[in-house]
């Protein structure tokens, strides 16, 4: 019997039977490569077979009070900010992705790590598709990593022979780098494509399952940041990590949105160099080391990415427009926030804004998308208009609403501590901060509504 034609998206793995200029599930433009119907069946029964295979036989449901628990021994991969934001280090048997842009640092930092616990005694594998282990040595030379004789160097991409390999041995560590490059060779479709990556990554989790072996497998990012190959993919792993940064500033944050072994939104900060990267235990210290100061335009916001305190200098810069319709430009926060806020700053504070031009900046390129900054944004944002200078040494925290009042943040008393530690003087919070920050000896000022806030900064 003739099989049938349909159409497959590259991006998310929707099916079609006829083609269409744009895949009206995930909305990506010529992604739909044709495909013949016997292969994705094919394909989806091997699937089902593995999956049966590996999953583990229970006779029926067990009641909660009888399913056994025991204290995880995590293991420690030797960098204390990547310890952080896996939830203190990885648990065994989980799958973790690690996806970032292209030259940010990723194949740097895991090699770094499978460096350090090799050194500790764990047979680690470093398994490289896109890469000889000629080069992967040259950059470990580079990054002046360890040659333990306990860090394996693999160049692969045939996933059974990796299978085969990680059941007999039974490393401590698989990192495989990348995914995109893996290939199972009973399926029909060429390495890179949906049901090729959704097939590796669905063999790799269940042996890491069965044989209690972490495994950690690098994501490439399409062009809009998100991790490239079916949306399943994310759903499939434990853990899923992103490693952030702009190309021309020296800091990287690794920033976890998924974690079933720990808190999600926790960040790493680390530190890019001509010998690798270093870890930054103190990153309030270092974005604000070069703040301006008594300058219009800038305020340090108070935030929490995670469990950490953290201290970020806002810019902005508001100067009038010539143009029809006036130039916003974000960079490092959620841009339709800023609008929002300066709508606000508009109705609410009387400040003609509309007729000029608005920059927002968050300094050292990290991107914060907490609510607690929009008092600083909305702070900056004034200081520039008005062209006068926020106090000297005083942080900024609140969410601010449509009705132009500042709402109270969650851990007054953390960013409170923090802002002392960092020797700011002075704290603009909401209302109610004093009595949940009885811990800090900063001096806090609090506001109901923008516009007594505003009054507090600039008098």
């Amino acid at each position: 019997m003739k099989s049938k034609v349909k159409y497959q998206c590259s991006d998310c793995g929707y099916e079609s039977i006829g083609w269409m200029g744009r895949c009206s599930r995930c909305g990506a433009w010529d992604s739909l490569k044709e495909i013949s119907d016997a292969s994705p069946v094919k394909e989806a029964a091997v699937h089902q077979r593995r999956r049966a295979a590996a999953a583990p036989k229970q006779d029926g449901p067990q009641s909660m009070a009888e399913v056994s628990h025991t204290e995880v021994n995590r293991l420690d991969l030797g960098m204390a900010e990547l310890n952080r934001a896996l939830g203190g280090g990885l648990v065994p048997g989980s799958l973790v992705l690690l996806a970032g842009d292209p030259g940010i640092g990723k194949s740097t930092l895991l090699l770094q790590a499978a460096s350090q616990a090799a050194a500790s005694g764990e047979e680690v594998w470093y398994i490289t598709g896109e890469e000889s282990a000629e080069q992967v040595k040259l950059r470990a030379v580079r990054t002046g990593c360890e040659a333990s004789a306990n860090l394996w160097l693999w160049a692969q991409t045939n996933l059974e022979d990796i299978l085969i390999q990680a059941q007999g041995r039974q490393p401590g560590l698989v990192i495989v780098d990348s995914i995109q490059t893996m290939y199972a060779p009973d399926l029909e479709s060429a390495p890179g494509s949906t049901s090729q990556i959704r097939e590796c990554a669905a063999r790799l989790g269940a042996v890491a399952k069965a044989n209690h072996l972490p495994m950690i497998l690098v994501g490439h990012v399409t062009k809009d940041g998100g991790i490239a190959g079916p949306m399943i993919l994310e759903h499939m792993v434990d853990t899923v990590l992103y490693f952030e940064g702009e190309r021309h500033y020296p800091y990287r944050v690794l920033r976890t949105v998924k974690n079933r072994y720990g808190s999600t939104f926790e960040i790493g900060v680390f530190e890019m160099g001509g010998e690798g990267l270093t870890e930054v235990p103190n990153p309030s210290l270092a974005f604000l080391s070069d703040r301006p100061v008594s300058a219009p335009g800038s305020a340090v916001a108070a935030c929490m990415e995670g469990s950490r305190p953290l201290l970020a200098e806002i810019q902005a810069l508001v100067s009038h427009s010539n143009l029809a319709q006036p130039r916003r430009v974000v960079t490092g926060v959620d841009y339709n926030r800023v609008n929002m806020l300066l709508a606000v700053l508009e109705k609410r504070t009387g400040l003609k804004l509309g007729d000029q031009d608005a920059y927002v900046n968050i300094a050292g390129g990290i991107r914060l998308q907490e609510p607690a900054m929009d008092l600083a944004i909305a702070a900056a944002l004034a200081s520039s208009f008005r062209n006068k200078a926020i106090k000297d040494k005083a942080a900024v925290m609140g969410e601010v609403g449509l009705a132009g009042e500042i709402r109270p943040v969650a851990y007054p008393d953390k960013r409170a501590q923090e802002a002392e530690k960092l020797g700011m003087l002075m704290l603009f919070a909401p209302m109610g901060t004093k009595a949940k920050a009885k811990n800090s000896n900063i001096e806090i000022r609090e506001a109901a509504t923008l516009v007594e806030m505003l009054d507090l900064v600039f008098s």
